[in-house]
């Protein structure tokens, strides 16, 4: 009988004549290396996904001094009973008795300290939970009824071919954003980012309402999200075609942001398993746990998830660290299929970031880009246009940015964020982006199907960087495997940030399970779900 190792092909398909060994192999080291990291998620709770169930259960608002409700309930059982069992047994156990009138009401008592929270046993408990599960189903109905609401929408109105023209809005005023972005996307944009506010993944609480004072961009909250869904929503009516919202599900409030996103109807969500770790110092195991719970999330809303990867190459050089970023794709890719995502919900990020004077950068970017293409070639990957060597210069970083559309039409890019020509200078203005989106039409329109065309030599420059790239990222991800992922992150593996697993900011808010920790999120999350469809996107 013959295995199906052994009749497996000596190369995989595509452009490069990648081993398909050598590919299988790095998967299963990434699997490898993050199988503790899962395990450890796997036995731990944080103060934000506990939050993040009472949200799916129903729970909104703050109080009068802007803190939210979910906050102020969750720390009020934390400091009564613990969160080892999680948050839901105290809560709804505390609700049976008919002394408090709903969840918003709880909080407000629980706020003044006057609620005598108990861990519930037996009968009590069983009833406690099956009250929590029953509010959370509601919330978990409503993140799938959006999921089949995005479905007819796009049907209706239709997807653009790929690449999907993504394009970042970033006023600090939500009413501003609609106006930008509305008129990016009459301008061709298919994918509206709103690019969250300077620290708001450092805060441990989500801001309530609308606002209109963000740094450097807009504060996610619910409120936001619905009002640009509700813009986009209208010019997509208007333009025909299905517009998509993307916004940061990242830093200590990753779980509550994901179901808020869940909630309505966004489409992306940048969500990077080290990000928050590597470049806002949050604690690693808070970090990997609150990823899998978002993720999980994620894959019920059939939202596309960003990686973070170019951020590598904005603080390690772009070529010698090229390997780290194919090792991290592999490890997001691990993470994100083993909370339920499919293949066309990973939008692994990669950059053009190589230093326009190093000779043949040109053909190394191409050589890079097309690896990530062909080691994911079911994944919308997002291409991610020059930041760190944008000197000001407006004419040499409109000419960088038709080099990068050109490799992203080349090697089969799936998603592609619109490069600015003031990147470095100052925030984009309208003129600014219509500009760039001319850049990007042109060069689309030109090069057509130019991808079919292009066939690197089998033993050129082109091919044996991508082979040699790959080899370098199969020998990371074994050391990682000696060492264990917690320890390579603190020796500074990825951008050459070194945080230590005990430190960072948030790791007071991670709880270890209990026997009997019970979170109905988790358990709806986690229960087997039919599927009449195929769940990918830009592919």
């Amino acid at each position: 009988m013959t295995s199906a190792a052994s009749v497996l092909p000596a190369a995989a398909a595509g452009k490069l004549g990648l081993d398909a060994r050598t590919v299988a192999r790095a998967r299963e080291l990434a699997a490898r290396a993050g199988g503790p990291v899962v395990e450890l998620a796997r036995t731990h709770t944080t103060v934000s996904v506990e939050r993040a169930t009472l949200r799916l259960a129903g729970l909104d608002g703050a109080d009068a001094e802007g803190i939210p409700w979910v906050n102020r309930l969750v720390d009020a059982v934390a400091d009564t009973v613990g969160l080892e069992h999680g948050v839901c047994l105290p809560v709804w156990d505390a609700l049976s008795g008919g002394r408090y009138r709903d969840l918003t009401d709880l909080a407000a008592c629980a706020a003044a300290r006057t609620v005598p929270f108990r861990l519930p046993r037996g009968a009590a408990a069983r009833a406690a939970a099956g009250a929590a599960r029953r509010a959370v189903a509601g919330g978990i109905g409503v993140v799938d009824a959006r999921r089949a609401e995005r479905e007819r929408m796009a049907g209706r109105w239709g997807d653009p071919p790929a690449p999907w023209i993504y394009l970042i809005v970033a006023t600090g005023d939500i009413h501003e954003d609609v106006r930008q972005a509305k008129a990016a996307a009459r301008g061709g944009a298919d994918v509206i980012a709103v690019i969250r506010s300077t620290g708001q993944s450092l805060l441990d609480y989500v801001p309530q309402g609308a606002t209109r004072e963000g740094f450097a961009g807009t504060y996610a909250t619910r409120e936001n999200f619905r009002l640009m869904r509700a813009a986009l929503d209208e010019v997509s009516a208007e333009l025909g075609r299905y517009i998509r919202l993307t916004n940061y599900a990242s830093g200590l409030c990753m779980p509550e942001i994901a179901a808020l996103a869940g909630l309505e109807r966004l489409d992306m969500m940048l969500n990077d398993s080290m990000y928050g770790i590597l470049f806002r110092d949050i604690n690693p195991v808070r970090t990997f746990v609150d990823q899998r719970f978002s993720r999980q999330l994620h894959a019920r809303a059939g939202i596309v998830i960003n990686t973070g990867e170019d951020n590598y190459l904005t603080t390690a050089d772009a070529v010698d660290a090229a390997h780290t970023v194919t090792a991290s794709q592999l490890l997001n890719e691990f993470f994100a299929k083993e909370a339920g995502l499919a293949d066309g919900q990973l939008g692994l990020g990669h950059a053009f970031e190589i230093d326009p004077e190093r000779p043949d950068s040109f053909r190394l970017e191409l050589a890079h880009a097309l690896l990530a293409r062909e080691v994911f070639p079911d994944a919308p990957l997002k291409w991610m246009p020059p930041t760190r060597h944008m000197s000001g210069d407006v004419f040499r970083g409109y000419l960088l940015n038709g080099f990068f559309n050109l490799a992203g039409a080349l090697t089969g890019q799936s998603i592609l964020l619109v490069g600015m020509m003031t990147e470095a200078v100052v925030t984009p203005l309208i003129a600014d982006r219509d500009l760039a989106l001319r850049n990007v039409r042109y060069v689309l329109g030109a090069a057509g199907s130019l991808a079919e065309d292009f066939r690197p030599a089998a033993d050129g420059f082109i091919a044996r960087r991508a082979h040699q790239v790959l080899d370098e990222a199969v020998r990371l991800l074994e050391r990682i495997c000696d060492k264990g992922l917690l320890e390579a992150i603190g020796q500074g593996t990825f951008g050459g940030m070194r945080r230590p697993a005990g430190g960072g900011r948030g790791a007071d808010g991670v709880v270890a399970r209990a026997d009997g920790y019970r979170n109905p999120a988790l358990e709806l999350l986690e229960e087997p779900q039919e599927t009449d469809g195929d769940t990918s996107e830009a592919t």
